[in-house]
């Protein structure tokens, strides 16, 4: 199968190029962000040797989704989806502050409770919870947007008092955060989901908040099945994840955790097949809707020419 490793497009009005660990992006006359979601795939800050089949259509497609089932709540980015890999959007000058939002204790916030954590990013939590416990209700965790190594937890007041973000936009990031992970739990109950905990990214334009990146997608939120959710709480074991998260158990149980002397384990064949096959799963179930595959003949040419076809009708 012919999967989008890495992309070396000269588009029309290309002014710059940007790659990142799992995304190419292309700046267009510096208004327009034509952004190819590769099949690159990354794990403890680590991009894996070889790319998964149709993983970037995965991820690209549950978050335009998304970015459209909220678009009453805030705007966004998005210009048009011109190919099932690819978005192109507005520019936005982004806020330096991920908004992560927890409805559950688990992941980074219960390994920090375990550790005799009470307050998370200045927000109390009660005694007496377990992992994956529900939290009386939903709190928000922003972490700081790490150019080089990994994001770093922060307090609303610190943010407030580094003058991050102004107070005015930080309140709006904020109702915008919690109705968007309303939103997103509703839509997972509809999938027999529940919506564990997610991040969303906001940039501003002309005055103007838009949400930016992708959202609700299994690579940037945490979701459990809700069937047996309360019988596996109560009998101390670990609840069924719908996330990247079978990825990394992999890695780990073959010695890899990105440490320094570490060796990625071979990625064969099979194991390659078997994520794509995991990835398109995660799609079904997520949106309720069957995957339909992309043609990959030519991934390239499809996808360059595409792109080059949406950037004249923006002209």
């Amino acid at each position: 199968m012919d999967a989008i490793k890495e992309t070396h497009f000269n588009l029309p009005g290309q002014t710059a190029f940007y790659k990142g660990k799992v995304r190419d992006v292309y700046t267009i006359k510096n208004q327009y962000l034509a952004m190819v979601v590769t099949d690159r795939i990354s794990a403890f800050d680590v991009v894996l040797p070889k790319p998964i089949p149709y993983k970037g259509q995965v991820l690209n497609q549950i978050a335009a989704k998304f970015l459209e089932a909220t678009a009453d709540i805030v705007p966004n980015w998005v210009v048009s989806v011109p190919d099932p890999s690819v978005t192109i959007g507005r520019i936005c000058a982004p806020f330096k502050v991920e908004m992560v939002i927890r409805g559950y204790l688990a992941g980074h916030a219960a390994r920090e409770y375990a550790l005799g954590k009470r307050e998370i990013c200045g927000v109390a939590l009660p005694e007496g919870l377990k992992e994956n416990d529900k939290l009386p209700e939903p709190i928000i965790t922003p972490t700081t947007k790490a150019a080089v190594g990994h994001d770093e937890d922060i307090s609303r007041e610190k943010i407030l008092e580094l003058g991050i973000v102004n107070e005015e936009d930080y309140i709006q990031l904020e109702n915008y955060t919690r109705a968007l992970f309303q939103r997103g739990t509703e839509i997972a109950a509809q999938q027999g989901l529940i919506l564990v905990d997610t991040k969303y990214e906001f940039g501003k334009t002309d005055g103007q908040i838009y949400l930016i990146d992708e959202i609700h997608t299994p690579d940037s939120s945490r979701y459990f099945y809700s069937e047996g959710y309360e019988e596996r709480q109560q009998a101390g074991e670990q609840q069924k994840q719908l996330s990247k998260e079978f990825v990394r158990r992999w890695l780990i149980e073959n010695g890899f955790q990105g440490r320094v002397g570490e060796t990625v384990p071979e990625m064969t064949d099979e194991k390659i097949q078997s994520i794509s096959e995991r990835y398109i799963e995660l799609y079904e179930k997520i949106t309720g809707e069957p995957f339909i595959k992309s043609e990959t003949d030519d991934v390239l040419k499809r996808v360059e020419g595409n792109i080059t076809h949406a950037l004249q009708q923006l002209n």
